[in-house]
């Protein structure tokens, strides 16, 4: 009793949805029924009936009512079906003697029988097959106790036929109900499957990236290492600039591995929600090394100036906490921006300035005009659209262009939470010049 009581004892909203070809012609026509069903009962319950004209428009307009009820309560429609094929049998029953010819439907008149009919089928398309087949016994039920129990005199039952079409409606109603969840779950098992065979492609081209590094770059930056340890003992009495200059070269090839397994870990990493590698703090997960952030700056231009580039830096207002993917990409974008200056301005003075602000993070990397010929650089010019990337993914910008005393200018913007707006109408920048010492681009 609980269970039925559960299934039939919600009067919840569901609309019925809008047809895929016929929009909404469907509704239109069951509340042309409703009106056909409520003036076809008014004229039978009162002219065939003896029912007094107020009292049999009551009892059509609720029959009537129920089937525009039911398009957007369906078991609330029912219930007022059935109450009003009740209520209009019972009051009709005393009357049943004076019908001449036994003509009258009892206890379903033509016009309830309709309107129950099309009740039970918008019940049936929208509800679980159970509480359809709940709805149709009660029906039954109450069929057989107006006319097998009660009975009455003069008059033409109508019980067997209601039980059997109301049968048929409701076996319809859950056969097109199932059809149309069996599609609607088709339809979203093959997009899964499309996203899943779509992240595993994406997974698998990673690993392979993946592995191309470890077997190609990470062997190269092993190499180094151990010849620049072996370095010194190869040469009598090395000099100390000699053997600190092999040293910071190991140092930097450890470094380099040291990075290049964290970006192992997360081309090799299937959550796309951490494009930086910084781990999950819901799950415990989290990255084989910290990340370098603002704070390793003066480490990062104190090794540039080891390297030969005579580097200046300010830091301007209030530091605040930023997000850790905006400090990360902050780092990067210096990083990279110096690299450039190392490779295609030697000799040249660079100044790093980072700017402190309310509302997020302003960098400046600017280099004079080399000072000595610049050597040709294989790479692929990948640096300035990665920088681009890490800002646009922030919300940020970058600009890069050529400087008016014939150096060149880096200035990012990052914001501080490192959210990025809904929309984004800079997010793809014009190319930049190239640098005014080489004919290629400044990045690799």
């Amino acid at each position: 009793m609980r269970m039925l009581h559960d299934d039939l004892w919600d009067f919840g909203l569901d609309p019925l949805p809008a047809s895929v070809w016929l929009r909404w012609l469907p509704h239109g026509l069951l509340c042309l029924a409703a009106f056909g069903v409520t003036l076809g009962g008014t004229a039978q319950l009162g002219d065939n009936g003896h029912l007094q004209p107020g009292s049999a428009f009551l009892v059509a307009l609720a029959q009537g009512g129920a089937i525009v009820l039911g398009l957007w309560r369906p078991v609330a429609g029912w219930w007022l079906s059935t109450a009003g094929a009740v209520v209009g049998a019972v009051a009709v029953h005393g009357r049943l003697a004076m019908v001449p010819d036994t003509s009258f439907t009892w206890p379903w008149t033509a016009a309830g029988l309709i309107a129950h009919l099309l009740v039970l089928l918008l019940l049936a398309l929208r509800v679980r097959t159970r509480v359809s087949a709940e709805a149709l016994a009660l029906t039954a039920l109450v069929t057989w106790l107006l006319q097998g129990v009660w009975g009455g005199a003069g008059y033409q039952p109508t019980g067997v036929l209601a039980v059997v079409l109301s049968t048929v409606v409701v076996v319809l109603g859950a056969a097109l109900r199932g059809r149309r969840v069996a599609r609607a779950e088709l339809v979203e098992q093959t997009t899964l499957t499309a996203e899943e065979r779509a992240r595993r492609t994406l997974l698998e081209e990673r690993s392979r990236i993946a592995r191309e590094l470890h077997d190609v770059v990470a062997h190269h930056m092993s190499v180094i290492s151990i010849q620049a340890q072996v370095a010194p003992h190869l040469v009598a009495d090395p000099s100390p600039e000699l053997v600190e200059n092999l040293a910071g070269i190991r140092q930097n090839a450890l470094e380099a591995l040291t990075e290049l397994r964290r970006v192992l870990g997360v081309l090799r990493s299937e959550n796309p929600e951490d494009p930086y590698g910084l781990g999950d703090p819901g799950t415990g997960a989290a990255p084989d090394a910290p990340q370098p952030t603002l704070d390793r700056l003066g480490a990062l231009i104190e090794n540039t100036r080891t390297a030969g580039l005579d580097v200046t830096a300010e830091v301007g207002g209030v530091a605040r906490p930023c997000a850790p993917g905006v400090e990360l990409s902050a780092y990067r974008i210096v990083q990279e921006a110096l690299s450039n200056a190392l490779r295609h301005a030697p000799g040249s003075k660079v100044r790093v300035e980072v700017a402190h602000g309310p509302d997020g993070l302003r960098l400046a990397v600017t280099n004079s005009r080399p000072h000595r010929p610049v050597p040709p650089s294989p790479g692929a010019g990948h640096g300035l659209l990665g920088m681009r990337e890490r800002a646009a993914m922030l919300g940020g910008h970058v600009t890069a262009a050529a400087a008016a005393d014939g150096g060149f200018a880096v200035a990012a913007f990052l914001p501080r939470e490192g959210t990025p707006p809904a929309s984004r109408t800079d997010a793809l920048d014009p190319p930049d010049p190239p640098h005014p010492s080489t004919t290629g681009d400044q990045t690799p």
